[in-house]
């Protein structure tokens, strides 16, 4: 190793970390705003002729993007070891990122140019884009921790600072896309060539910047090399798990089967919610009509604004703070309060399927999932670092995003259920038991976890101990939503 270090800092942090925000904001505003139109333009042609879409079902659309949202948290276990083992995680991020462009543009070809070809190109795009995000999404985060030494107090502000950027791009994506589509009179590839562009954007930061302002961190695979150093101090030998141990994984296990219950509701907002807006949503102000991507906006802006809320909320309550599974619950709790918002979407439709909804219902959906997110979501991955026995950390880790895979699989068949080529009150009425279905089981699988959080608690044999400050307990609260959704999104 050559031993560069990084070059100075900014606003009191390394600028090696501005270089990453600016790096993954991009990135993740093109992931977003392909995901904001994916389905979209699945479905296109079938509601209007002469479209630029695939002309699918709205059933084998959402179960494509169920498969697709799957897929992006399998990857990323992939990417982090090929980055841990051969290639270093500089080197992972920029094939990554050459990947995701290369799949955009393959999304963004124009059907004309592949006559007969074009679900074939389709599928390459996305198989190429699924693959990038394995090596980019796990690789960035890490580097942004690996800025710090251990110990160092700016970390927690430093993740806050990344999260900021990960939001930034994730709004972003579904204003801009939106208007990019509009402006080219429903020309969904457009969508996606903006996106490659936001992808080419990241990729050509980091490769002017990175050497000089992150050094040599990122360039060398760091589980190859801890391993050569244990191997010469003699630290290989395996101890079986303890009786407290095995007590944690318990809760790590149970709470994994609930996190794919509430992600499974949450993920529809992508598939079946971004179809509902599009179809049966009024998206009038005046005589203007809002763009049903923007509306995928939303939980980005809501996370900014209420992250810090939701964390102060805890620190204040002091001694009555709840305790984890008691939070986890609330956030299943919350996703079915905003399921009702869809019911009452549907409901003041009447049944008429010609009728529009009012978009404040979709509004207040979003706005219950965000605050449900901001309950459960840190929690999860703040459970698998405190109670995973540290030897098999990364296993753990890769078992909670598989829970996540399976629920992004399971939201996109339940979303499926809203019919294949049924009529459109066919269609209303299916989603309508799909909105109060997930609603009832968030709801009752909530009230479960409620009574079982004591008997988890115990099994966590005192992980959740700790005395701080006010201060620092914000601080802490803050920076592991912050570190949740850079790994998360």
């Amino acid at each position: 190793m050559s031993g560069v270090k990084p070059q100075g800092t900014m606003l009191g942090h390394p600028k090696g970390l501005f270089l990453l925000f600016t790096t993954e904001l991009w990135e993740r505003f093109s992931y977003y705003a392909m995901r904001a139109i994916l389905v979209l333009y699945l479905v296109d042609k079938v509601q209007t002729e002469g479209g630029h879409g695939l002309g699918w079902t709205q059933a084998d659309a959402i179960s494509l993007y169920g498969t697709f949202t799957g897929l992006v948290y399998l990857t990323p276990l992939l990417g982090g070891w090929l980055a841990d083992t051969y290639w270093g995680q500089r080197k992972a991020i920029m094939i990554g990122g050459a990947l995701m462009a290369m799949g955009q543009f393959l999304l963004a070809l124009p059907h004309s140019w592949v006559p007969g070809l074009e679900t074939t190109m389709f599928y390459i795009g996305l198989g190429t884009l699924i693959l990038g995000n394995g090596l980019f999404k796990p690789n960035i985060s890490t580097m942004v921790g690996d800025l710090y030494e251990e110990g160092d107090h700016r970390r927690d502000g430093a993740f806050t600072i990344f999260y900021m950027g990960i939001n930034v791009g994730a709004f972003l994506s579904g204003i801009i896309v939106g208007s990019v589509v509009a402006a080219n009179d429903g020309n969904f590839q457009m969508g996606f060539l903006c996106a490659g562009i936001g992808m080419i954007f990241s990729l050509i930061i980091q490769f002017l910047f990175a050497q000089k302002l992150l050094g040599d961190i990122g360039r060398y695979p760091a589980a190859k090399l801890e391993k050569e150093k244990n191997a010469a101090a003699g630290n290989e030998r395996k101890e079986p798990l303890t009786q407290v141990e095995r007590d944690r994984i318990k809760v790590i296990m149970v709470l994994g089967l609930f996190t794919i219950i509430f992600w499974a509701g949450f993920e529809q907002a992508g598939g079946l919610l971004n179809l509902f807006t599009n179809d049966f949503t009024d998206r009038m102000i005046g005589g203007w009509e809002v763009p049903t991507t923007w509306f995928q906006s939303l939980n980005a802006m809501f996370i900014v604004i209420f992250a810090p809320v939701i964390a102060s909320i805890w620190v204040r309550l002091g001694k009555n703070e709840p305790n984890s599974p008691v939070k986890f619950a609330l956030g299943l709790v919350l996703l079915g309060v905003g399921f009702l918002f869809m019911i009452g979407a549907v409901l003041e439709m009447g049944g008429d399927a010609s009728a529009k909804s009012s978009m404040w219902w979709l509004v207040g959906a979003y706005f219950f999932h965000t605050m449900g997110e901001l309950c459960l979501s840190p929690i999860g991955l703040s459970m698998v670092t405190k109670l995973a026995p540290l030897r098999i950390a990364s296993l753990m880790m890769g078992a909670w995003f598989l829970f996540i895979a399976c629920a992004n699989k399971i939201g996109g068949v339940i979303g499926s259920f809203i019919g294949h080529d049924g009529g459109k009150e066919e269609q209303l009425a299916n989603a309508m038991a799909i909105f109060a279905g997930i609603a009832i089981t968030s709801a009752v699988s909530g009230i479960i976890l409620y009574f079982m959080a004591d008997k988890l608690v115990t099994w966590m044999h005192g992980a959740e101990d700790h005395a701080e400050t006010e201060e620092q307990a914000l601080e802490e609260e803050i920076a592991v939503t912050a570190e949740h959704e850079a790994i998360k999104r």
